[in-house]
């Protein structure tokens, strides 16, 4: 399955930079890199925010889990998450530096890609009595996975209408 999620992140960037007409870039590596005690359990709390969140969206349907569904309010924690893992600079007043951990966004990507390609497979070998929930969590995780990719990637909001608008087309 590792195979098809790196292809599955690999593809979804080559679109990107087709769509954009552009390389893309992504953050800087920070000078100090996390531990691998660090950056196990960052990835750690950013999975348990997705499986909570998501827990949350199958309780309650305030989203609906659909194409309609809005991220920012399906997955509140979860994306406030990847942008502090991201952030490159903080106020004047902060206590502290700014301390991006784009590698664990990185790992945080593969996470989500390996959660779509099992959900594919679970469609297609699942039972019809759960299509409906893997469907809606299918659509929801890919969107996401989207989400973060043009978070890491420094997408506009015009650009991510661009990239948005030429997927709907195809």
């Amino acid at each position: 399955m590792l195979d098809r999620a790196s292809t599955l992140i690999v593809s979804r960037r080559e679109q990107l930079a087709r769509i954009l007409g552009r390389p893309l870039v992504g953050p800087k590596s920070p000078q100090a890199a996390a531990t691998e005690q660090v950056r196990r359990h960052l990835l750690e709390e950013a999975e348990e925010l997705y499986w909570n969140e998501m827990a949350w969206e199958h309780i309650t349907g305030e989203e609906g889990m659909g194409q309609g569904a809005l991220l920012e309010m399906a997955f509140p924690g979860f994306l406030a998450f990847v942008r502090a893992l991201l952030l490159r600079e903080v106020l004047p007043d902060a206590k502290g530096p700014a301390q991006p951990r784009p590698e664990v966004v990185e790992d945080l990507m593969l996470f989500l890609s390996e959660r779509v390609v099992a959900l594919e497979e679970e469609l297609a070998h699942g039972e019809s009595d759960e299509h409906d929930r893997l469907t809606g969590e299918l659509v929801m995780t890919n969107r996401l996975l989207n989400g973060v990719l043009y978070s890491y990637h420094g997408l506009t909001p015009s650009d991510v209408e661009r990239v948005e608008a030429a997927q709907v087309r195809h």
